[in-house]
């Protein structure tokens, strides 16, 4: 099955399509001005960039909303965390802010977690998308540590294996993520509806 991905962020692309089983086959919506993301949750700016590029491509659809959240930020970045340091930030940016309003944070105190929704649009109007979601717990570290992944990967500590997300081969990652879990959630409400 094809289904056009609604981001134009070509690591995520290649992340999704490594997670996603053999009989689907992702491909890029190409370029395109991206929609508002005027939602206050995951889930709404999901269906937001869902429904937009549906509508452009006329294809079945998915859009994923991901971020981090950081229990002592009471949950900011969250469906910020592209932009935590200013409209155009990148991550670099972003992660030194994280790591500036961190800085004096005790250990015991860094708990945090990457969030994802993924929203299957069969078609633009779809009245009844699927949803699923997965959350990836860890912690925020006080320095950067691995070249691997992007966005927070390099903050983000994942204590049962004493690495940074940045640290961890593609492999590793593509089986404990926030995203592979919501792909596998997808995988399987995909699968009861056609059963």
């Amino acid at each position: 099955m094809k289904i056009v991905l609604a981001s134009n962020n070509a690591k995520k692309l290649i992340e999704l399509q490594a997670t996603l089983p053999a009989s689907y086959e992702l491909q890029a919506a190409g370029e395109y001005d991206s929609p508002t993301e005027s939602g206050t949750t995951f889930v709404e700016n999901a269906i937001i960039k869902a429904r937009y590029v549906s509508e452009l491509t006329g294809c079945t659809t998915i859009a994923d909303d991901s971020g981090l959240e950081v229990n002592y930020l009471r949950g900011q970045p969250g469906i910020y965390s592209s932009r935590f340091a200013g409209e155009h930030a990148s991550d670099e940016d972003n992660n030194q802010k994280l790591l500036a309003v961190m800085k004096d944070v005790p250990a015991d105190k860094r708990q945090a977690r990457f969030r994802c929704v993924i929203v299957f649009l069969r078609f633009a109007s779809d009245p009844m998308p699927i949803i699923a979601s997965g959350t990836w717990e860890g912690t925020i570290l006080n320095e950067a540590r691995g070249t691997n992944g992007f966005g927070y990967d390099p903050l983000f500590f994942v204590p049962d294996l004493g690495l940074a997300s940045a640290e961890l081969s593609p492999q590793q990652k593509n089986q404990l993520s926030h995203r592979s879990q919501a792909i596998a959630e997808l995988h399987s409400l995909l699968t009861q509806e056609t059963a």
